[in-house]
């Protein structure tokens, strides 16, 4: 009986062998990221791509040079998306889940070239199971594509170290490039690029780490040759040359955004030393798979030796230099290194190859299981805490069914990261015409719109006024501060109120009506 389990196993990995090495872990990450794709509503980041994304390619130009420029180049790709597509929940995040899977099978495809192919195939699948590739991989935002282009961008890479050619330097350029307009912070990843780079024509593509294997290396007779010292520096030109584009590129960007830092990332702090523990967790969207992550990498880093030197600067590197620079600015967001996590299964996959395949697949099994309840609740919602959900969508349906002719729509607080005129808006085809504004957001160049300086002027003529505020609020008017608050109070009085987690909506109306 044992025997005969054995070669079940055996039979089973051995047509596991036949497939592709990419296309399990791609396989896994599409099914488990497209799992509840549209379950958690849009959260308040989501809605601001998608505010962006349904604006023309001029008023995108003029977001850029008023708030948000760093994100400027995602916004007009998804632009173009929803164009053919629609702005569906499923729609603005399904090339997040695209991405994701893509990168799950160039992460197999890198490892089996650095290691093995087991190492690639385990890497690719465990991938697939964290919390944090669901999590990033169903959301509205850029770190999904910024994932893929960091992988593709490595793999392009030690493709070109290794065979070096025009061709396959300018196919790492244009990933290069297209990873800096996606996600600046990203572009940290050319450290550890520069520190292989460095090694290669110092020592050697063997010194790097990133020499051909046996499963690998060109069948040509003499291909595992050292180059000569001339072939070496015109590898270390050609990745200066590469790296120029992106420069180039991500240059303008950079500067666009630090001078608009003020405004997007008012609410981050100075990085603290506690922020570097907690980074796993942050990233893995789980603690527990977090830990057992860095863990098993460590195990890897350890048995690859100086095949480590890329996997590990590219983990280490980019957290080093965005910690450090967080030290001096507000810029330390965990999910701002997502990008890393694939290297970290890197390492962790030339772990699992070292054990028996059966063994390697519990240990995958065990990050997905240990890492289910975070799966559950991030597709309940995508707000932090995930115990603090913002029912968006809620506070419509109240207001959709209440809603008559001339009715208007009060928000409090409107600039405000909740975006709660951007929900309301996002789940209400024809929305109550929104009373306090003079000045939309499109045309302002800006995620808010303006509000009219003397609210009470602007609510004349008004009958019923439908009041959402962010949180649970027992008397919805003493929660409106400044003079919209008194404006509503002197002349409106509360008809109902109806509470919705993290939001409360109330309807208004003329003191004279009641």
């Amino acid at each position: 009986m044992g025997q005969l389990s054995e070669r079940s196993a055996g039979t089973a990995w051995e047509r596991l062998r036949r497939l592709p090495v990419w296309l399990p872990p791609a396989l896994l990450t599409l099914a488990v990221t497209g799992s509840g794709l549209g379950s958690a509503q849009l959260w308040r980041d989501e809605l601001a791509t998608w505010s962006a994304a349904t604006r023309s390619p001029t008023d995108l130009a003029r977001l850029a040079g008023t708030i948000d420029a760093a994100t400027g180049p995602y916004y007009l790709l998804m632009h173009a998306w929803i164009t053919v597509v629609g702005d569906s929940t499923i729609a603005l995040r399904l090339p997040a889940v695209l991405a994701m899977t893509v990168a799950a099978g160039l992460l197999a495809v890198l490892d089996a070239r650095l290691v093995d192919r087991r190492a690639g195939l385990f890497a690719g699948l465990l991938f697939a199971v964290l919390p944090g590739t669901s999590r990033y991989g169903q959301e509205a935002r850029p770190y999904a594509l910024a994932t893929m282009l960091a992988v593709l961008a490595t793999l392009l890479l030690v493709t070109a170290l290794r065979r070096p050619s025009w061709a396959r330097w300018a196919g790492y350029a244009a990933a290069v490039a297209a990873l800096g307009l996606i996600h600046l912070i990203a572009l940290t990843l050319l450290a550890a690029h520069a520190v292989v780079v460095l090694i290669a024509w110092w020592r050697g593509p063997a010194a790097a780490g990133i020499a051909a294997t046996a499963s690998t290396a060109p069948a040509a007779a003499g291909s595992a040759a050292p180059r000569p010292v001339a072939e070496r520096d015109r590898r270390a030109w050609r990745w200066l040359v590469a790296v120029l584009p992106a420069a180039l590129l991500a240059t303008p960007l950079l500067v666009k955004a630090r001078a608009q830092q003020s405004r997007q990332l008012n609410w981050v702090h100075l990085v603290r030393p506690d922020d570097l523990s907690a980074l796993p967790g942050g990233v893995a969207q789980s603690s527990v798979v977090g830990g057992l992550l860095v863990g098993i990498a460590a195990l890897g880093a350890a048995r690859l030796g100086r095949r480590a030197v890329l996997p590990v600067s590219a983990v280490l590197l980019p957290v080093l230099l965005l910690f450090a620079a967080g030290a001096v600015v507000p810029l330390w967001v965990p999910r701002y290194l997502v990008f890393v996590v694939p290297f970290a299964c890197l390492l962790a996959g030339a772990a699992l190859a070292a054990v028996t395949a059966p063994g390697a697949l519990v240990v995958v099994v065990l990050a997905g299981l240990l890492g289910l309840p975070d799966q559950a609740a991030l597709r309940r919602t995508h707000e932090w805490p995930r115990s603090a959900p913002v029912d968006y969508a809620g506070a419509a349906r109240v207001i959709a069914d209440g809603q008559r002719p001339g009715d208007a729509v009060v928000y409090s607080p409107r600039h405000s990261w909740l975006f709660l005129d951007l929900g309301i808006e996002y789940h209400l085809a024809d929305p109550p015409r929104d009373v306090l504004v003079t000045e939309d957001e499109a045309r302002r160049g800006d995620l808010w719109a303006a509000e009219c300086p003397q609210p009470a002027q602007c609510l004349a003529g008004t009958t019923r006024v439908w009041l959402v505020v962010s949180g649970r609020q027992a008397d919805p008017l003493a929660a409106v501060p400044d003079a919209k608050g008194d404006a509503l109070r002197a002349d409106f009085t509360v008809a109902q109120v109806w509470q919705r987690p993290g939001l409360t909506v109330a309807l208004l109306t003329t003191r004279s009506d009641s």
